[in-house]
């Protein structure tokens, strides 16, 4: 009969691509924090194309180990999952970083940096709750779950701020809309980080 730890063993390589998909996600975000601290640079695309292409690489391996494992570590449902809400972190951060890229010259006066450090917060969480995956500690995963829910909540806080702006009154109907997209980018890509959070602590509170 195999044992618990025999069994869990077989799914080392799904902690070690989480692992890669969580770090893609963080180093985009990173990426993003950079750029919009200094926006007075010409923006760089490179990181954001090169995290996604790493996130890819990742959901791709974690598909085909699916298909290739006879035993995984959590259920395969939550596996995808768990791929799934990883991948739209990047994909989302690069969705801003290319928008911001073409409209940089008609945002001068929005300060972006302060939201992108919580987005950074927020998928440096993601990465401490998928690394602590392997050993199914509930305490602990709660702990990080309640932290990354705290970073949300400030983070819609801040993003309210920004709403502020494009009912001022100040803007014309173009900038409000132009506005009222990035902060939309924005705000859904902490939600993904959100919904990455809940699916790691969800996997440990039914294993653990």
């Amino acid at each position: 009969m195999f044992s618990l730890q025999t069994i869990f063993g077989q799914g080392k390589q799904f902690y070690a691509l989480f692992n890669e998909a969580a770090d893609a996600a963080y180093d985009s975000t990173k990426a993003l924090h950079a750029m919009l601290k200094a926006a007075e640079r010409s923006p760089s695309l490179e990181p954001f194309k090169h995290a996604r292409q790493r996130e890819r690489v990742a959901s791709d391996k974690i598909s085909q180990a699916l298909v290739e494992s006879f035993i995984t570590p959590f259920e395969r449902e939550d596996i995808e999952a768990l791929g799934s809400a990883l991948y739209k972190i990047p994909k989302q951060v690069e969705r801003f970083a290319d928008r911001y890229a073409l409209a940089q010259h008609r945002l001068v006066n929005i300060d972006f940096a302060p939201r992108a450090a919580m987005l950074e917060q927020a998928a440096g969480v993601v990465v401490e709750m998928v690394a602590e995956l392997p050993q199914l500690r509930l305490e602990k995963m709660k702990a990080l779950n309640d932290r990354l829910r705290v970073i949300e909540t400030e983070a819609d806080r801040l993003i309210l701020e920004l709403h502020r702006e494009i009912y001022s009154g100040d803007l014309d109907a173009g900038d409000m809309f132009l506005l009222k997209e990035f902060f939309e980018i924005m705000e859904k890509a902490i939600d993904r980080c959100r919904e990455a959070g809940v699916v790691a602590y969800e996997i440990v509170l039914k294993n653990s």
